[in-house]
């Protein structure tokens, strides 16, 4: 009797399909919106810096990557940058590669170079 409620509760399309929330989306959609948040502030920070370094030589350039704050602003760029690209990558992927074998391999294989990278 439980099972017949339950299927008068759920719309018509998510009884046919057998589908439900993944109660996912609201994370990852967050999660984009905060590395996006983060690159702001850290790109300005860089394009600021990008005069004074640009027509410095390699040894000058070293010198200003050398100091802590460049060095810590420069490892958050890098690991907000990626995992925001991975973020993009993957919604593209979700939406629009319809075959699922191939759909979890890109999937993988996203989550593999980005690490890897």
């Amino acid at each position: 009797m439980a099972h017949e409620n339950e299927a008068t509760i759920r719309s018509p399309l998510g009884r046919a399909r057998g589908l439900g929330s993944a109660r996912d989306g609201t994370h990852h959609f967050w999660m984009q919106r905060v590395t996006a948040m983060a690159l702001l502030p850290l790109t300005l920070f860089f394009l600021w810096h990008l005069d004074s370094i640009a027509e410095s030589d390699y040894t000058a350039f070293l010198k200003w990557m050398d100091h802590p704050s460049v060095a810590i602003a420069s490892i958050l760029f890098v690991i907000a940058s990626f995992y925001h690209a991975m973020l993009g990558v993957q919604v593209i992927i979700e939406d629009y590669v319809h075959h699922e074998g191939c759909k979890i391999a890109c999937l993988f294989a996203i989550c593999y170079i980005n690490f890897a990278l």
